[in-house]
């Protein structure tokens, strides 16, 4: 059986220019004509080629090379001028241009915030697509690691017990030292040893760690990204961000990108709603999202908005006889009713969780009640804990079990994890490559503003998103 074997020697009659090898409906026209759209002085960036000094390279080129580079998951600066030297897509994009790893990496990281920027623009061309309402929105986390390791990270504990080592190794080096000098063998003083040094190099350290912890009020302080923090994830405890998305419910396309430190979502939902509302310009009707959200002060926050919150509780346990739902409140009284009819009194408030407290005037009704064991085993009777804001639980609680809530919670999941999933499996977004809450909140928009121009593509072709070619 004959082979057909390639001849490098052979002559070829390349195309004459670089537009010549991209089609006219390559995916790579749609970021090119996406970026040349952009409001680069909204963004904070200056286009002026008159400005005064030495030529550099341009802006629009720039943000176009980041932009389709983390679209296909080139981040790295190093890959992307490589790209620039193997990829005709690369090459047209730019225009031929070869800037070297150290000018694309100082250019993202000049202009974090305009990176932050390119996605509300990107929003609003959705918006004005037709492709994004605005009224219904789901908001969830992933965790995503930073680009630092847990090696660095430094909690009280850990520099007390580095101190407390290096002071004791100190000590032992001395005695050594002392020891030299009385038996006068002649041996070098060991006052200069290297290990000395080493180690009393390591006690400043440390000691400057742990004033730097004290000063931050965190627990735990990375020293390559003092921004991170411990976050358990399915993949264990990393130095990491949470990052949050705002997905619309019409197409799944991104309306807010965000990171953050802290290690839950507990209190994001009023945060992430008030910045997708700001840059879709109106409030959202409805916003979705999961047990992590549950959070009295955000759902009143947006509740007194108008914006219907449907959240699943997340203490929700079955109910029985004697459960909390079963006691009534009498907001009139403040005090709570029993199911055998026996009231409840405010007590005192709990310091540290702000918990109402709700016990009986007298012990001793609890004690001679026929369904004391059924109900409570304290000695002192029962106690109910009202939590800040509770009376806007059963609202939100009654909106999420109605049917129509159902259907909408349903529906989250497959909105919603969409993006995280494409930016994970398809981009292979392992971890973020800037450092910093500026610089991880600039690389999640990039990577939001990708997956929605990836999902324009899908809703409307590439056609659909290309400027009418010129007649002329």
């Amino acid at each position: 059986m004959a082979y057909v074997r390639g001849e490098r020697q052979q002559t070829q009659l390349f195309p004459a220019s670089l537009e010549d090898y991209v089609g006219g409906k390559d995916p790579v026209r749609v970021y090119d004509a996406f970026v040349n759209q952009l409001d680069f002085r909204e963004l904070g960036i200056v286009l002026d080629d008159n400005q005064m000094g030495p030529p550099e390279f341009d802006p629009q080129a720039m943000v176009k090379l980041l932009v389709y580079g983390y679209a296909y998951g080139i981040r790295s600066s190093r890959k992307l001028e490589r790209a620039l030297y193997h990829n005709v897509s690369f090459m047209w994009l730019v225009g031929g241009l070869k800037p070297d790893h150290k000018t694309i990496a100082r250019f993202r990281r000049d202009h974090r915030e305009a990176m932050k920027g390119i996605l509300k623009q990107c929003v609003r061309l959705c918006v004005q697509l037709g492709l994004i309402e605005g009224n219904t929105l789901f908001v969830d986390g992933t965790k995503i690691r930073a680009n630092a390791g847990m090696r660095e990270s430094w909690s009280k504990e850990r520099c007390d017990r580095v101190l407390k080592r290096t002071d004791e190794h100190i000590e032992r080096i001395l005695k050594e030292c002392e020891n030299v000098d009385a038996s006068e063998s002649g041996d070098s003083s060991l006052v200069n040893h290297p290990e000395l040094q080493d180690a009393e190099a390591l006690k400043a350290k440390v000691q400057a760690i742990a004033e730097t912890l004290k000063k931050s009020g965190k627990p735990v302080l990375n020293t390559t990204d003092p921004d991170c923090r411990h976050m358990q994830g399915r993949q264990g405890t990393h130095a990491a961000y949470n990052v949050q998305l705002v997905v619309d419910d019409m197409n799944s396309l991104i309306v807010q990108s965000d990171a953050v430190e802290d290690v839950n979502d507990r209190h994001q939902l009023a945060n992430q709603a008030t910045q997708a509302n700001q840059t879709l310009g109106k409030p959202c009707e409805t916003i979705c999202a999961d047990a992590g959200y549950d959070h009295n002060p955000s759902w009143k926050e947006l509740e007194d908005q108008g914006i219907s919150v449907v959240v699943k509780a997340n203490d929700q346990k079955p109910s029985g006889p004697f459960t909390k739902d079963q006691f009534r409140y009498d907001a009139g009284r403040d005090c709570y009713v029993c199911p055998v009819g026996q009231t409840l009194a405010y007590r005192s408030t709990d310091k540290k969780t702000q918990h109402r407290i709700y016990t009986v005037a007298n012990a001793t009704i609890c004690r001679t009640c026929p369904q004391k064991m059924a109900c409570s085993k304290s000695w002192t009777g029962r106690t109910i804990a009202r939590i800040p804001l509770e009376e806007i639980r059963p609202v939100v609680q009654a909106r999420y079990e109605s049917p129509a809530g159902q259907v909408l919670y349903a529906r989250r999941q497959c909105k919603v994890e969409h993006p995280f999933g494409h930016i994970k499996r398809n981009l292979g977004v392992q971890a973020f490559l800037l450092r910093g809450l500026a610089g991880v909140r600039a690389e999640a928009a990039l990577l939001a503003t990708c997956f929605n121009i990836a999902r324009m593509m899908t809703l409307v072709g590439v056609g659909g998103l290309l400027p009418e070619p010129s007649t002329a």
